[in-house]
Parts: C-alpha cells; sequence; structure tokens
C-alpha cells in the first residue's frame, strides 16, 4: 500500500451511535464513509471507489447480507464484511454464500482487531487488483505477439 493512500471504507449500520464510533476509532488511519441506511450506501459506491464495505446485519428494511448481494454486480471489488451483535449462524452462511463475504465479525467490535482484519482485507483487493491487471496486460501482450505471428505466416 503507498504510504499516502488512505483504504476508502464505506460502513453501513442503521444505528447512528455505531456509526459514529467507527468513525472516531478508524477516520484517523482510513477514509470512512458512512451510511444509515442502504440508499445512502449506494450513493457513497457510485460517488466514490470504495475499496472495503462494512455493513451490520439487522437493519429495519435490508440485511447486511441482502445489501452485500444487490451491490455485488455493479460492485464487485470491494471487499465485504459483516459485522453485527447477533450469533445467527443462518446469517454467517448466508453472508458466506450469497453475499462473497471475506470476515465476519462480532459487536461491540475490538477497534484494534477489526483494523488488522481490515489491514488484510485491504491486502487481498489489492492482492485481487494487481492480478486483474497483470492479466489484461497478458492478454494484451498474447494478442500482439498473435497479431505479428499472423503478418509473419503471410509474409
Amino acid at each position: 500500500m503507498e504510504d499516502n493512500h488512505k483504504i476508502r471504507i464505506l460502513y453501513l449500520d442503521d444505528e447512528v451511535n455505531n456509526l459514529e464510533s467507527f468513525k472516531a476509532n478508524f477516520r484517523k488511519h482510513y477514509e470512512v464513509h458512512i451510511a444509515e441506511t442502504a440508499s445512502e450506501a449506494e450513493k457513497i459506491l457510485v460517488n466514490n471507489d470504495i475499496e472495503i464495505i462494512i455493513t451490520d446485519q439487522r437493519m429495519p428494511n435490508i440485511t447486511g447480507v441482502e445489501f452485500l448481494e444487490s451491490v455485488i454486480q455493479d460492485y464487485p471489488d470491494p471487499i465485504r464484511m459483516l459485522l453485527t451483535g447477533y450469533a445467527d449462524i443462518e446469517a454467517v452462511i448466508d453472508a458466506i454464500n450469497k453475499g462473497k463475504i471475506y470476515h465476519y465479525t462480532t459487536k461491540p467490535f475490538n477497534a484494534d482487531e477489526l483494523k488488522i482484519t481490515i489491514d488484510k482485507a485491504y491486502e487481498v483487493y489489492a492482492l485481487r487488483k494487481e492480478n486483474k491487471e497483470l492479466m489484461k496486460s497478458l492478454l494484451q501482450v498474447n494478442s500482439q505477439l498473435e497479431f505479428m505471428l499472423r503478418q509473419k505466416l503471410i509474409s
């Protein structure tokens, strides 16, 4: 990670106290975007290059898993994490299977442990991004080699 780069995190939770606590704990280390509703969170995704999405599971109109599942199509790259106060095994299974969750954490969170998890999640994000770029370069070089080979066969 570049020294001046701040990891961009979106945290979705319907409880304002949790949002404020999260922002207070992590704003020095990361670029933190907070949202109280799924529609606020979607606007943040549209307007920012978010690298990590963290969401509460139990919210009034949508679960965290449902939100994550709903944004996968348009935003496949961010690493997804679920933060919840309920030890609900069904939610964990759904999170892994449907929401493509990287990590599941219970509330109240331990700030030091969560920071380590976020940093590790970003490493995964960065490696995936680098892998995509290398694959794109490889395909481009391969295409150029095929073109050159065809030219050589024609002449």
